[in-house]
């Protein structure tokens, strides 16, 4: 599939109309537009698409002529499949996938495209601030590792010291660190992760080069961290980065994956089915 776009944004939603409305919302103020979006839905009944909520945003985006494919994918086969599906659709140089439970700011597609092309390397992600935890200092988890020069592939696994890096993304650590800093997005800094969940634009090509999301078959219906290990076998070959100011938010709904005990790193080595 061929698209004009720079950017596909792909959303995995499941009966979360009013937060994919909000999520579209922020994507309609975006001032990078050479966007197209993707949503697979696998709610239950009608899906979120005939929404009035949903409708009111995909209209405007049209008008703006922002492409907005909306896909039912059921059954639910677990969001490795859900996220292999939203790939197997995308056709634009760089994917974002994006949670329907995540607001951005509005030059934040810019900030990610930036920096993936002058790192060359197979993603960047945005970690999500809690900001329900803003009164919550938690200074023993705030260490950050920032990039010196060029990203280059690092080797990670969830028996790895760098494994803990990701107590970063907890909470408000990393909105602490960037106001101790007082980083802004005009000196936007990339940083050294163990992977960054819920807003991650990855290098379409070098993410398939990786597997993908193949693994899904691998895995049963109900697991977790499948995007975890999709990132660590992208990191493996051609390193990945966060970066700070983020400019990413968790609305914090409740999850929708409540079956944890099959966590997808943990099961299949980084390294396979490559």
């Amino acid at each position: 599939m061929s698209s004009a776009a720079v950017i596909d944004v792909l959303i995995p939603t499941c009966n979360r109309p009013y937060a994919l409305a909000m999520v579209l919302t922020a994507l309609a103020g975006q001032n990078f537009e050479r966007i197209r979006i993707v949503v697979s839905d696998q709610s239950d009944e009608e899906g979120v698409f005939l929404t009035p909520e949903v409708m009111a945003v995909t209209r405007i985006l049209r008008s703006r002529e922002i492409p907005v494919l909306a896909f039912r994918n059921t059954p639910r086969r677990g969001m490795a499949e859900q996220r292999a599906f939203l790939l197997a659709n995308a056709g634009a140089p760089y994917s974002l996938f994006l949670d329907d439970d995540v607001l951005i700011e509005n030059d934040l597609l810019q900030r990610l495209h930036d920096t993936i092309r002058e790192q060359q390397c197979g993603f960047v992600g945005s970690a999500l601030h809690g900001l329900s935890y803003h009164a919550e200092q938690r200074p023993q988890e705030q260490h950050i590792e920032f990039w010196d020069g060029r990203v280059v592939p690092e080797a990670m696994s969830p028996d790895c010291v760098a494994w803990e890096r990701h107590r970063l993304h907890s909470a408000a650590n990393l909105f602490h660190v960037q106001s101790r800093l007082k980083l802004t997005r005009d000196t936007t800094r990339h940083y050294r992760v163990a992977w960054v969940g819920g807003c991650v634009l990855f290098d379409t090509a070098k993410l398939r080069e990786a597997g993908g999301f193949d693994f899904w078959q691998e895995l049963p219906a109900e697991h977790c961290g499948e995007d975890v290990l999709a990132q660590v076998r992208v990191m493996a070959r051609h390193g990945g980065c966060g970066i700070i100011p983020s400019g990413a938010y968790h609305m914090e709904l409740p999850t929708t994956i409540h079956a944890r005990q099959f966590d997808a790193p943990k099961m299949l080595h980084p390294a396979g089915g490559t």
